[in-house]
């Protein structure tokens, strides 16, 4: 009899992986690391064979933990970074051993020709994909077709990410509707494919794979599978969903109005409606929920964590080596450090589109910086306005959001940046409203794909247990002394970032050059 699930949330910096009880209890959970190559600027590549290494490498490590029984295990869900593109030959094998990831913008002059002959207006309002456009499957595709033809010529199907696990898992090719939803041509309102869409790209409609429910069982696992993970050979497999969706539901978001803050790689607000917010200045990227009759629309900044780590890696590599010979976590020891220098960092400015940014920020073009740096300023300065920058970049995000919709004035905050008393009052102090950490952080998405399973296995009859799964762990309230800061901070952010986004054209040439 079945007593468990495991959920697999294949991120872009690796695999969670999580057992969890039929009550939505996380029994176990583990990490596998995936590599991200960048040879070249605008350039973002993942090996789909690290994928699957990484999945078989941590549900055998989640079976190996103590009090998981592997004949317990009933169905496995995945959640999975979006906007890919992994073209398969007639017999479904990888034709790239390199594919391009969610954040890679190299399609830049295809989804510029694309719009030449197609209106950028209607395709955002009926994609909502609000994103910048050369991140989309779409545009990744044109972009094969004009730079690999012997490779398109050869592909018979293209998939997203999650879903070439569950072709590995099962032998069946198929999606769901979040998924589906980033390609760039799937009409949100229609829930299917658009027609019209694929046909000015000239792509046909084989080349992609049907579109199910997130619940829908795709199969049973394959025996040799079953056999190499230890697992038993009756074991469901669901189709899933994309990681935004899936954290969102993990999150408790998936009813009318709920909102939660995810800080990541890269971080992001998303609200739950059963209508898409769509708005052509702030552009919120839009992904059919894994909800049925719900959307989850989302603004959000691409480089938090990673500007963290870029800052903790290049400008304190000492930091990070002292840390980790003292056994301290090394995030730990730079919000220490970044507790010692006040409010507003002594005049710095940190824009963090140090990996592009969303159409909102300027797009893909776009770079960060430090801004009023000064012979005063240390590194303390420098870790807390990279903090306050993230924040500052979210804030304006929430801003539009709360231009648009009424936004709640308490909001749950998930991911790595949660975990985080000084950032989570940061937030609370930048963002005026209160900032609530549940035991559910980082395991939102792997939770999300789990309640999935438990759906779709029958072992839940809705979403409502997520609800209890959600324990107060800290509520962080803004501080009234810290608004008159915040308040000349962000005006110094938006004058900021508006000089980033105009001479992202200028610095993008001069990237050019110095290749």
């Amino acid at each position: 009899m079945p007593s468990s699930v495991i959920a697999c949330d294949l991120g872009t910096g690796g695999v969670k992986s999580a057992i969890y009880d039929l009550q939505g209890r996380c029994i176990a959970d583990c990490v596998s690391d995936i590599k991200t190559h960048y040879p070249q600027p605008s350039r973002h590549e993942q090996r789909p064979v690290d994928w699957w290494v990484a999945v078989v490498d941590s549900i055998r490590r989640l079976l190996r933990e103590p009090g998981v029984q592997a004949e317990g295990v009933g169905a496995i869900a995945l959640s999975g970074h979006s906007l890919g593109c992994i073209p398969l030959s007639t017999h479904g094998e990888l034709l790239q051993d390199l594919v391009p990831i969610w954040s890679d913008g190299r399609a830049e002059a295809e989804a510029e020709r694309f719009f030449q002959a197609y209106d950028r207006r209607q395709w955002y309002f009926t994609t909502g994909n609000g994103f910048p456009a050369p991140l989309y499957t779409l545009f990744k595709i044109l972009w094969l077709r004009n730079h690999a033809p012997e490779i398109f010529n050869a592909t018979t199907t293209i998939i997203g990410t999650k879903d070439y696990i569950n072709f590995r898992l099962t032998g069946r090719i198929a999606t769901d509707h979040s998924y589906a939803s980033g390609s760039g041509f799937y009409d949100l309102t229609a829930g299917r494919y658009a027609p019209e869409l694929l046909a000015a790209a000239d792509l046909a409609p084989s080349l992609f794979p049907e579109i199910l429910p997130s619940t829908a069982i795709l199969g049973t696992i394959l025996p040799d599978i079953a056999g190499e993970l230890g697992l038993p050979s009756d074991v469901k497999i669901v189709a899933g969903g994309v990681d935004n969706s899936c954290m969102a539901l993990g999150a408790r978001t998936f009813r009318e109005g709920d909102i939660f803050s995810s800080m990541g790689s890269s971080s992001w607000l998303t609200i739950s409606s059963a209508e898409p917010l769509l708005d052509d200045a702030v552009m919120p990227y839009v992904f059919a929920h894994v909800v049925p009759g719900q959307f989850i629309s989302a603004t959000s900044i691409f480089s938090s964590g990673t500007s963290l780590a870029w800052v903790r890696d290049t400008l304190l590599p000492d930091l990070a080596t002292s840390a980790r010979q003292a056994g301290v976590d090394v995030h730990e020891a730079l919000t220490a450090l970044a507790a010692t220098a006040p409010r507003g960092a002594h005049g710095l400015i940190f824009v963090p589109t140090l990996g592009g940014g969303t159409s909102f920020e300027g797009g893909t073009a776009v770079r960060g910086g430090f801004v009023g740096l000064d012979l005063t300023h240390g590194r303390a300065d420098i870790v807390r306005a990279t903090l306050e920058g993230i924040a500052l970049g979210l804030r304006s995000a929430l801003d539009e959001l709360r231009r648009m919709t009424k936004v709640s004035g308490e909001m749950i905050m998930v991911g790595g940046g949660a975990r985080s008393t000084l950032w989570r009052q940061i937030f609370a102090d930048v963002f005026e409203c209160s900032i609530l950490k549940t035991g559910i952080d980082q395991q939102a998405a792997s939770l999300g794909a789990a309640a999935l399973a438990l759906v779709g296995t029958g072992a839940w009859d809705g979403f409502a247990p997520l609800d209890a799964l959600h324990e107060t762990e800290a509520l962080t309230l803004p501080r009234e002394e810290a608004a008159p800061v915040y308040a000349k901070a962000l005006e110094a952010y938006r004058k900021a970032a508006a000089q980033q986004r105009d001479s992202a054209p200028e610095l993008s040439a001069l990237r050019a050059l110095s290749v």
